[in-house]
């Protein structure tokens, strides 16, 4: 009769256990990668405006993910470092890393025994009736001692344990790439605020010098109205352009003062605490021209499109998890020790005591609990294939944005060249048959005016090639390199 129960059990056993594969196979999602980016096969045009543009192939000198150090500006390094160390919303993104890490040990703990002591005392005073006495037979109180070492361990016959501690560690991963993308969103907005400060320190300048030019012109225009050379028409329109530069220089303090504001927050310092000096961004400043390498690369070096990818991987870890819980469960449990009435009894032979134990758990009736729950977990890794696919369209689309932005900045920065120098030469020509009354002032204010606006544009140009250089970076994944974060960077946070 055993023996027919047996055959009978045990193909039912082998099926189940074949059936059993809690975690199915992850698959990668299919992506359409392009062989190159289109943007990337028109050179960047040299600007003829004095900025030097060079291959970053030195920066593969220097130590990986240190992107900035391309630009050889010192200023600029102490800025990020100082942010890197300081920076609340980085040193959250950290503490993020420290608890997805020690929730990973937590579920690796549940694929080890579980081993624990237990040292007790009691005095209790049981009623007649509980000892087996008459009502109302005085019983004494007794004093009694344990100790017990206890075990168990869950047998992973369907892989939950494991999937869950896969989970668990997808989990961690993707919190340090996601600490990975906080740390190069900070150092890029580090950058690009600091080159935002400089370029207008530059332009600052520039409309000084308008300014100048201006008081210089309201000054002659006033000797020449005392001489009774002009009218006043001349005189108020002389006053009315000084008083427009010295409007645009205040406007420009503003904006100054709101960047310089903002880079300090990117610092962690109070914005009433620090004060950058000015450092207007001349022409001749360091510019590197980052390869773009291939778009292929690019799904391995973004720490957004790496979270992205562990965040998959997670997921479909906990649908083994859910799998897992339809299946039984099987724990090994033993437990040894001794009771005595003197704590020097319990570790007596004759006080022994012992308990060894299999339990085996399987759901019955669950209501639909446990479909419902491998039907979420379904869903949520389809979700995270979908956030995926957008961070990879994402990213191509940022590195083309930034190549073309690259590319037509510095067409741009030709012909604002050329404008300036033709802008000079007619500002020069009009001041000059102006003094010798031969044209009007309002064709030199022109003139003037025209020069002005074409060197607040160079300036402007010169921030943007800057910020985008620096916004290409970014797009790209940071340095060149897309390694683990350790555990001495998240401890010193």
């Amino acid at each position: 009769m055993n023996n027919m129960i047996a055959r009978g059990v045990a193909p039912l056993l082998a099926a189940l256990l074949l059936t059993a594969c809690a975690t199915p196979d992850f698959k990668q999602p299919a992506i359409e990668t392009p062989t190159a980016f289109r943007e990337s096969q028109t050179a960047v045009v040299e600007g003829v405006d004095g900025a030097r543009w060079k291959p970053a192939q030195p920066a593969e000198q220097q130590p990986r993910g240190e992107w900035w150090l391309a630009f050889q500006d010192p200023a600029l390094t102490a800025l990020v470092q100082e942010a890197t160390a300081n920076n609340a919303n980085l040193s959250v993104a950290a503490s993020r890393v420290k608890q997805a890490r020690a929730i990973a040990g937590i579920a690796n703990a549940d694929r080890m025994p579980q081993v624990g002591l237990g040292i007790g005392a009691q005095r209790a005073r049981p009623s007649a009736l509980e000892a087996g006495q008459p009502q109302g037979t005085p019983i004494q109180p007794q004093t009694s001692y344990s100790a017990s070492l206890s075990a168990s361990y869950e047998v992973d016959l369907f892989g939950r344990v494991a999937a869950g501690v896969s989970a668990a560690k997808g989990d961690a991963a993707t919190s340090e790439a996601n600490y990975r993308s906080v740390l190069l969103a900070l150092q890029a907005d580090v950058a690009q605020t600091y080159f935002r400060l400089r370029a207008l320190d530059a332009e600052l300048d520039t409309v000084a010098q308008t300014v100048n030019l201006r008081n210089e012109s309201v000054k002659l225009t006033q000797r020449r109205f005392d001489l009774g050379d002009i009218g006043e028409f001349d005189l108020s329109r002389a006053r009315t352009e000084l008083a427009t530069a010295r409007a645009e220089a205040i406007g420009l303090q503003r904006q100054r003062a709101t960047t310089e504001h903002a880079l300090a927050v990117l610092l962690g310092k109070p914005a009433a605490n620090y004060i950058a000096g000015p450092s207007p961004l001349l022409d001749a400043t360091l510019l590197p021209a980052i390869p773009a390498g291939l778009p292929s690369s690019l799904l391995e070096r973004r720490p957004d499109i790496n979270a992205a990818q562990r965040a998959m991987e997670a997921s479909n870890a906990r649908i083994g998890v859910a799998r897992g819980a339809m299946f039984p469960a099987l724990t090994i449990s033993a437990a040894g020790g001794g009771i005595g009435g003197a704590f020097s009894d319990v570790f007596r032979w004759s006080s022994r005591s012992w308990v060894l134990g299999l339990l085996t758990s399987l759901p019955i009736i669950d209501g639909g609990r446990n479909r419902a729950n491998v039907e979420r977990s379904e869903a949520v890794l389809e979700e995270s294939v979908g956030v995926y696919r957008q961070s990879v369209l994402t990213a191509f689309a940022e590195v083309e944005d930034n190549l073309a932005g690259l590319r037509i900045l510095g067409g741009q920065a030709e012909q604002i060249d050329a404008a300036q120098v033709s802008a000079r030469r007619s500002a020069d020509l009009a001041q000059k048959l102006y003094d010798a009354g031969r044209s009007s002032y309002i064709e030199l204010l022109d003139a003037q005016r025209n020069l002005a606006t074409v060197e607040r544009a160079a300036v402007q140009l010169r921030g943007n090639r800057a910020v985008t250089t620096v916004a290409l970076i970014r797009s790209l994944g940071g340095g060149w390199d897309a390694g683990r974060i350790d555990n001495a960077s998240v401890a010193m946070k």
